[in-house]
């Protein structure tokens, strides 16, 4: 979703808003296509909603900051570092066993 939510602004961004608008929609249908069935199979195999919503965070910020530093020149930040350990937090708690 990367892509779709913030590629307009790379390549579009003289374009008009409804070009925009498509070139977002496009992207997010092909990505929706492949993300409706990865969550029906996580779930049939026993993941819980929260544990795939922390993983989708976790895939994004790992996804963001290149696609924020290489593609889009963006200075990178510690703060990024901190970000992922905070999600790792997460991940940790998510998923540990509560027995």
């Amino acid at each position: 979703m990367t892509l779709a939510w913030y590629g307009h602004l790379k390549f579009l961004h003289h374009a008009p808003l409804w070009q925009a608008i498509l070139f977002g929609w496009s992207i997010a249908l092909l990505e929706y296509s492949f993300m409706i069935p990865a969550t029906k199979l996580l779930n049939a195999n026993g993941w819980s909603l929260g544990e795939m919503k922390i993983t989708q965070e976790v895939v994004t910020l790992i996804v963001f900051v290149p696609f924020m530093i290489f593609l889009f020149k963006q200075p990178f930040k510690l703060d990024y570092v901190w970000a992922m350990f905070c999600l790792l937090g997460c991940v940790y708690f998510v998923f540990r066993n509560q027995s």
